[in-house]
């Protein structure tokens, strides 16, 4: 942390609830000393975790959830349940962390859901982000498929303009997402990479479990670290740096351009 300047970190996966190494895991990055650790989960086994986060630190929690629909979401979700996740929301909550919802509106699929979950959101207090879909995987490679299930950011306005007032609110100028306020309910959010895309101001870093260092989803560059754990202090430091540069260049210089990466792979 000390060679990155980095002060917030976001454990993701796949479904990192689900690691047998999470208890040691969080114990030693509590002892990082940073402001913020938060958890993207898919909240299956957050109930049951919630103890071992609370004691971690954990402040905030993103969770997957793009439907209401109890069949509709073990079809989207591939199985799972939608009651145990949505309990698993209600004490997190309830135990003071603070809640993200993030909802992926597809056409054909879910854009029904799109009001019911931002009422259901703003009803509780958490803060429903909407994201567009990305060109990763074969969808990198399929632009009919991608064009047909894309939902981009003028079309989720109407249809929340159909119900709700909402008027632009501030972000960090690093922010990757779009906020709105509806007066006297709430706010959400959009992360529009493709309608109106943050590149040029985007300064997140993906770490994964096997020690490679990723600077942007939309590029195939990778960049090994694990090697510097073997290396004293005064040469690793140095060497870490070197690699958060070329990271960090790996960043597209305008838009989003896609990626034959998966996203489940290299993590939220």
């Amino acid at each position: 942390m000390e060679a990155a300047g980095i002060e917030r970190l976001r454990i993701t996966g796949g479904e990192p609830l689900v690691s047998p190494k999470l208890e040691t895991f969080l114990k030693t990055v509590a002892g990082f000393g940073l402001d913020e650790i938060s958890l993207t989960t898919n909240g299956q086994l957050l109930a049951r975790k919630l103890p071992l986060l609370l004691d971690a630190g954990i402040a905030r929690l993103n969770v997957s959830l793009d439907t209401l629909n109890a069949e509709a979401f073990r079809s989207i979700a591939r199985g799972g349940d939608l009651a145990t996740v949505l309990d698993g929301m209600q004490q997190a909550s309830a135990a003071g962390m603070k809640i993200k919802v993030n909802m992926v509106p597809l056409n054909g699929q879910n854009l029904d859901q799109v009001l019911p979950l931002l009422e259901y959101c703003l009803a509780r207090g958490y803060e429903l982000r909407f994201i567009e879909l990305m060109r990763m995987g074969h969808l990198a490679r399929d632009s009919n498929a991608f064009l047909q299930q894309f939902v981009g950011l003028q079309q989720l306005l109407q249809v929340i303009g159909e119900r709700y007032e909402y008027l632009q609110a501030d972000a960090p100028v690093d922010a990757t997402a779009l906020r709105y306020s509806i007066p006297g309910q709430g706010f959400f959010g959009v992360i529009a990479n493709e309608s109106v895309p943050f590149c040029r101001t985007c300064s997140r870093l993906r770490l994964s479990s096997t020690g490679w260092l990723h600077g942007c989803l939309s590029s195939s560059n990778r960049h090994y670290v694990g090697d510097l754990l073997d290396k004293p202090r005064h040469q690793a430091l140095p060497a870490l740096q070197g690699l958060l540069v070329k990271a960090l260049a790996d960043k597209q210089p305008v838009a989003f351009s896609g990626g034959a990466t998966v996203m489940k792979i290299i993590g939220g």
